[in-house]
């Protein structure tokens, strides 16, 4: 009897596959030191906190870029009109631009400048996640738009009263609900980026890749319903009065955009004058777009709960928080 003849064997190597993101904002690829960028990331939108003056941001910086753009004094001078009303929101949505979600936005997709080799093709695939940006933003700025024309004036935004609820008023606790909420999902999604917990959009970016701008614009968008910032009031009563809820949808819908029109601007001169370099240094290792992305959301999140949550108890004088003297 002939014996089979031997064959060597094989061994069987097991080859991981390559990391696989789940949607805009994880891609999979997460840096070691996740520990460090959480805490760093926290510690500055702590810091945020504490040296950040609602007064020099409205007033000084807000104030003076609205009265430049409208040619006159903007919480002087009563809106007189639909057209006034129009300029109005605009000119005030881009002198509110400098917010923490407006940062965070930012810092997101900057990645995406540098994720295409090649000016041309990059600059054309920026404008696509800045389309849907916007579209979010917009969505429910005019929502909300329509809301406030057609309920008017007995909406919580108009009711100043600091009578009960420890001397809040009602205006400024729908700041804090709708401000706490956000910062909640930005830190989640910071999270979410390091691989620390479930991405919540992984679902919908299946079937929608774009769906995380959208989301970050809604993000965006929702500022308006929380927005406490004078020259927003001003926009507000007047939608509110006028019971126009086309007024009230494109007013709202305009100072949404206005909101983001200076990010965008500074997002495409970088992905223009620097985006070959964030290429390089993105390409090189992965990890560090899931670094910058995470610690930009975890520090606005963190930033709006502890701003809008926390430090103004403090200034009710309900609990103790550090505050900078100019604060």
């Amino acid at each position: 009897m002939t014996q089979a003849p031997h064959r060597p064997e094989t061994r069987r190597t097991s080859i991981s596959p390559p990391p696989q993101g789940t949607s805009l904002f994880v891609n999979g690829h997460f840096p070691g030191r996740r520990a460090l960028i959480v805490g760093l990331g926290a510690l500055f939108g702590f810091a945020l906190t504490v040296v950040w003056s609602a007064e020099f941001v409205d007033r000084t910086i807000g104030g003076n870029v609205a009265d430049t753009l409208l040619g006159h004094e903007a919480r002087e001078t009563p809106i007189t009109g639909a057209l006034g009303g129009i300029a109005f929101a605009l000119a005030t949505g881009v002198a509110g631009t400098f917010t923490a979600c407006n940062v965070a936005a930012f810092s997101a997709i900057a990645p995406l400048a540098g994720g295409v080799p090649g000016r041309r093709g990059r600059m054309a695939r920026m404008l696509k996640p800045l389309g849907l940006l916007a579209a979010g933003a917009v969505a429910v700025s005019a929502a909300y738009g329509v809301v406030v024309a057609a309920v008017g004036t007995r909406m919580p935004q108009f009711q100043a009263s600091t009578a009960g609820a420890g001397g809040i008023s009602p205006r400024l606790i729908q700041s804090m609900v709708v401000f706490g909420c956000i910062g909640l999902v930005m830190a989640w999604l910071g999270l979410a980026s390091l691989g620390l917990v479930r991405d919540p959009l992984a679902r919908l970016a299946r079937r929608f890749p774009g769906a995380p701008m959208v989301v970050m614009g809604v993000l965006i968008g929702s500022f308006l319903v929380g927005r406490p910032y004078p020259l927003f009031r001003q926009l507000f009563r007047d939608a509110a009065e006028s019971h126009n809820v086309l007024y009230g949808a494109a007013a709202f819908s305009l100072q949404a955009l206005g909101n983001i029109l200076i990010m965008a601007v500074l997002f495409l001169l970088v992905a223009g004058l620097a985006g070959d370099r964030l290429h390089g240094w993105f390409a090189a290792r992965p990890s560090r777009a899931s670094a910058v992305t995470a610690a930009a959301f975890i520090a606005a999140g963190v930033f709006m709960v502890l701003y809008w949550d926390v430090r103004i108890l403090a200034r009710r004088d309900l609990i103790w928080y550090p505050l900078a003297p100019w604060a």
